[in-house]
C-alpha cells in the first residue's frame, strides 16, 4: 500500500465502478439446518449445492440456491452446535424469489405445512402479483411474479435510517447502480434498489426507509452479504475513503484467511450492515477444492 497517500481520492474511488462484481452469498444462522434445508428445497424447490461440518469450531455449513455458486447467487446457512433459535431483530427485511406462477408456488408450499403470511395477490397500487412465506426460523421470503429468470433469488431487503447517505454509500462503495427508487407516502416508506446488472436477471439490494425511523436493532441471526472483487487490497482502500465521509468501518482488514488463503475484506455500512468482499480467483479456487 506505499505511496498510496498521493493517489487521489477520486483516482481511488475509481476502482469501485470498474471492478468485477457480482452478489456471492447471505449469510445467516439456523436453529436446525435439516430443517431448514428439506424447507429450501422441498418448498422453495432449491438445491442442495454443498454441506460441510466444522467440528473443531462446532458449526456446520449449508449453500442451497438456484444454480451454481459459481454463476448464482446462494444462501449459505450456518448452525452453531446447540443454538436452537436466534433473534431476527427488526432490521432485516427479507430475500426475494421470483417465480412464474405465485399461486402454485403457495399452493404447493401450503401443502407442505408452510407458514403463507401474505396470500398471493397483486401488490397494493399495483400489478405484480406477490405472497409472503416464513420458514422454520421466522426469516421472510417475498415470492414475486415474473416471467422466467437466470437469478431466481432476486433480492435482499434491509431497513436503513437514511436512504440518500445508503444509496451513497453502496455506490461509491461498492460500485452498485441505483436500478430504481419509489416513494409510497401512503404507507410511510421509500425503497431504493440497488445492484450490478437489471433487476429482472440478476440479485438486488433493497434498501427500506420506513418515515421517521432511523435506528432498527439488528438482532443475531441475519449476518452479512458475500460480494466478489478482483483484488480485496483496491477494494478495502475505496471502503476506507468512503467510510470517513459517509460512517460505517472496516471490520476485517483485507488479507486471506489463516488456513483457507482466501483473501477477504469485510466492513459496515452506516447502519451497521455487514458486507464480505471476497478475492474472486480466491473463490473460484475454493470451490474446485470443494468438488
Amino acid at each position: 500500500m506505499a505511496g498510496s497517500e498521493a493517489v487521489p481520492s477520486e483516482h481511488v474511488l475509481e476502482w469501485a465502478q470498474k471492478d468485477k462484481r457480482r452478489f456471492l452469498h447471505a449469510v445467516y444462522r439456523v436453529g436446525d439446518l435439516d430443517r431448514t434445508i428439506k424447507f429450501y428445497t422441498e418448498c422453495l424447490g432449491m438445491q442442495l449445492l454443498r454441506k460441510r461440518d466444522i467440528p473443531e469450531e462446532k458449526y456446520s455449513n449449508a449453500f442451497l440456491g438456484f444454480g451454481p455458486e459459481e454463476s448464482h447467487f446462494v444462501v449459505e446457512l450456518t448452525y452453531n452446535y446447540g443454538v436452537d433459535s436466534y433473534d431476527i431483530g427488526t432490521g432485516f427485511g427479507h430475500f426475494a424469489i421470483a417465480t412464474q406462477d405465485v399461486y402454485k408456488l403457495v399452493e404447493d408450499i401450503r401443502a407442505k405445512g408452510g407458514n403463507i403470511t401474505r396470500e398471493p395477490g397483486p401488490v397494493k397500487g399495483g400489478t405484480t402479483v406477490i405472497a409472503f412465506v416464513k420458514d422454520p426460523d421466522g426469516y421472510v421470503f417475498e415470492l414475486i411474479q415474473r416471467g422466467p429468470t437466470p437469478e431466481p433469488l432476486c433480492q435482499v431487503m434491509l431497513r436503513v435510517g437514511d436512504l440518500d447517505k445508503s444509496i451513497k454509500f453502496y455506490e461509491k462503495a461498492l460500485g452498485m447502480k441505483l436500478l430504481r427508487k419509489k416513494d409510497n407516502p401512503e404507507h410511510k416508506y421509500t425503497i431504493a434498489m440497488l445492484g450490478y446488472a437489471d433487476e429482472y436477471e440478476t440479485t438486488v439490494l433493497e434498501l427500506t426507509y420506513n418515515y421517521g425511523v432511523t435506528e432498527y436493532t439488528k438482532g443475531n441471526a441475519y449476518a452479512q452479504v458475500a460480494i466478489s472483487t478482483d483484488d480485496v487490497y483496491k477494494s478495502a482502500e475505496v471502503v476506507n475513503l468512503v467510510t470517513q465521509e459517509l460512517g460505517g468501518k472496516i471490520t476485517r482488514q483485507p488479507g486471506p484467511i489463516p488456513g483457507i488463503n482466501t483473501k477477504i475484506t469485510s466492513f459496515l455500512d452506516p447502519d451497521g450492515w455487514k458486507t464480505v468482499l471476497v478475492d474472486n480467483e480466491d473463490f473460484l479456487k475454493e470451490l474446485e477444492k470443494k468438488e
